[in-house]
């Protein structure tokens, strides 16, 4: 009961933040959206063994994993919101305040990836899994990962609409998700 109740009431969260990405099938927000659920499915399915055996090494991977998750995500965010000078009337595609970018960053960590934020998620859905590994588990995390790779790509297509070959340029010289390999 509490994993049901736990996973609707985050449903419709995110499915009240990522409602204008919902509007646009194709989006990155839109298969963001659905990569988001995978996770959250994850969770839900591992949320009542989350303390047990702490010890024991998926569960030192998962906080591995998540640790990995929280540093991307933070240098990811900051530098968007440093270096991006993120522009609230950008609205070429649904997005986050912090989103709407109208210049290109490349310093820091996107100096090696394109996409920390996603390469977060990425860790953060593999993380989940690694609290009690499972089939449906895998399932869900290699669909969450199935569907960052579409977030990705998605976005991708959009900042070359925006930054043009600037943008080609820079994926070029970096990688998606993990620095000098994917």
């Amino acid at each position: 009961m509490l994993e049901a109740v736990t996973f609707t009431v985050v449903t419709l969260g995110l499915a009240f933040v990522s409602r204008a990405s919902l509007r646009k099938p194709g989006s990155h927000g839109f298969y963001r959206f659905i990569a988001w659920e995978c996770m959250l499915g994850l969770f839900v399915m591992n949320m009542r063994v989350w303390y047990e055996d702490t010890g024991a090494p998926n569960q030192i991977m998962a906080g591995v994993l998540f640790f990995i998750s929280l540093l991307l995500v933070v240098f990811g965010v900051v530098l968007l919101k440093v270096s991006g000078k993120p522009d609230s009337s950008r609205n070429d595609v649904p997005m986050f305040e912090f989103e709407k970018t109208t210049a290109l960053v490349t310093s820091g960590i996107y100096r090696y990836i394109r996409h920390p934020m996603y390469s977060s998620l990425i860790f953060l859905g593999w993380g989940f899994f690694c609290k009690q590994p499972s089939i449906a588990g895998v399932i869900l995390a290699v669909a969450a990962s199935l569907f960052m790779i579409a977030t990705a790509r998605a976005e991708e297509s959009e900042n070359i609409n925006y930054f043009g070959d600037v943008y080609r340029e820079y994926m070029k010289r970096s990688k998606m998700f993990v620095p000098f390999i994917l």
